[in-house]
Parts: structure tokens; sequence; C-alpha cells
């Protein structure tokens, strides 16, 4: 994901923390928007699968769009840990 500067050079947008579980990873992104004449920030989150093909030797990252019953323990526990961070360490009231 790349974010555009005002000078016209461009920079990778990172997220703010991430968390891994097995080849599950959770991130959470800022995000800004223009609203009502005043920028506007918000957190949103990336749920992510690594998996490696068997005839290839590279890891390879999706979006998650399939989820197994035996993954859901590890999903819940990355749920969990970007629930505490937006609530408790966030620093941000609701958005």
């Amino acid at each position: 994901m790349q974010k555009q500067e005002k000078n016209g050079s461009s920079v990778k947008n990172r997220p703010v923390m991430k968390w891994r579980a097995g080849n599950f990873e959770i991130a959470v992104w800022e995000n800004k928007r223009d609203f009502n004449g005043g920028e506007v920030a918000f957190k949103t989150m990336t749920l992510t699968k690594s998996y490696k093909k068997k005839d290839e030797e590279i890891w390879r990252y999706e979006l998650i769009n399939n989820i197994r019953r035996n993954d859901l323990g590890k999903i819940e526990a990355l749920l969990r840990k970007a629930q505490d961070y937006l609530y408790f360490e966030g620093g941000e009231k609701d958005e």
C-alpha cells in the first residue's frame, strides 16, 4: 500500500501494530480522511494468511476469505490482541 506525500514522493504505509499466530497475521492501520473541513483519523484492520505451495519455495500472503474450523482459535486470539490495543492502548475515543 503506497501513500502519497505532499511533496510528491511516495512513502510505504506501515501498520501501527501487528500480531502473528501461526500462519495468520492481523495488522492495525492508521487512516486519515478529510471531513467537514478537518482531518479525521480512524483505524482499520487486515487479516492475512500465509502459505507455501508444495512445489514452490516462496511464502505467499492472502487476505482471508476462506477460514477453516481449526483456524478459529488463532484468529480469535489475534482479534482479541487487536481489540485490546484499540480499546486500551490506541489512545483514541470511539470512531
